[in-house]
């Protein structure tokens, strides 16, 4: 553990500069008597002295100069920190994390709304599966996560967001584009495209489906949902996504609903955070702010 304290240091070089005592104290708005108990401590503490006294006049010493650069970058390193929390103070820097989801479709409208209400804040967003932003949350990679689907872990905060669901889905010309509702046995006979494993989608459509899981046929399983839609709208089989997803795609009709009785696909969105991790100001801004939006889900 160091002896020497920043004002020590501050004192010793303000005399080094100046090369008087009384000068140095006015430099540094302390009292005479102050600055030179500093500088006496610091030297006394390591029974050595820093400068030659001639009269008034203080001349560092060969001491003194070796350990002058040292000091000053110490220093400097010091206000540097002192800066950089200053400015996280007043502005402040949050890493978050959301699900493919939620960052795709709902991250850039709160991240515009923060950042025009926090102009000087800055906001670090990275998109991944759920089991990947678990991961970097509890890492403390990531101040929080926006992921779908239940999860529970004793490390981590599980706060409840907003409510969503999925919606099986396939091209206007597929076999079962005009078929009031699907059965079990037509879900059998599909081929489906689905989000990978890992994913809150796929969790909840396996979770769903859980009766049928072993019989269905999984053609693929891709990552990303604008990859599924177009792989569906090619008439590669059919999906399962977020009715969030879809909008636009039902809307241009290239892509159309599925119903499928008794299988409700509902989920919640959540926040999750380390449970030891500190709660800024803006990232307890941002929680609030993703409260406060209205993201209707159709």
């Amino acid at each position: 553990m160091n002896r020497f304290t920043l004002r020590q240091l501050q004192v010793f070089l303000a005399t080094a500069d100046v090369q008087n005592i009384s000068k140095a104290a006015k430099s540094l708005a302390m009292s005479q008597s102050a600055a030179s108990n500093a500088l006496s401590e610091l030297e006394q503490q390591y029974q050595m002295q820093l400068f030659d006294r001639v009269g008034k006049r203080l001349q560092l010493n060969a001491l003194g100069y070796a350990v002058r650069p040292q000091a000053q970058a110490l220093l400097e390193q010091a206000q540097q920190l002192d800066l950089t929390l200053a400015q996280q103070q007043a502005g402040g820097r949050i890493k978050v994390g959301a699900t493919l989801t939620i960052g795709n479709y709902l991250a850039v409208t709160i991240m515009s709304h923060y950042l025009t209400q926090n102009p000087n804040r800055k906001v670090e967003l990275d998109v991944a599966n759920t089991s990947q932003v678990v991961r970097k949350v509890k890492n403390f990679e990531l101040d929080i996560g926006l992921i779908e689907g239940d999860f529970l872990d004793a490390e981590l905060e599980v706060i409840p967001w907003l409510e969503d669901e999925l919606q099986v889905f396939c091209a206007p010309d597929h076999d079962l584009a005009h078929c009031p509702a699907l059965d079990d046995q037509q879900l059998k006979n599909s081929h489906w495209i689905l989000r990978e494993p890992g994913s809150g989608t796929r969790q909840t459509f396996d979770r769903d489906m859980h009766d049928l899981l072993s019989e269905l046929s999984v053609l693929l399983e891709l990552q990303h949902t604008e990859a599924i839609k177009r792989a569906v709208e090619a008439g590669l089989g059919i999906g399962c996504l977020s009715k969030r997803t879809l909008v636009d795609a039902f809307k241009r009709g290239s892509l159309i609903p599925l119903q499928t009785p008794g299988r409700s696909f509902s989920r919640r969105f959540y926040f999750i955070l380390h449970r030891h991790k500190y709660r800024s100001e803006a990232l307890l801004e941002w929680i609030k702010l993703c409260q406060q939006l209205n993201f209707a889900s159709n």
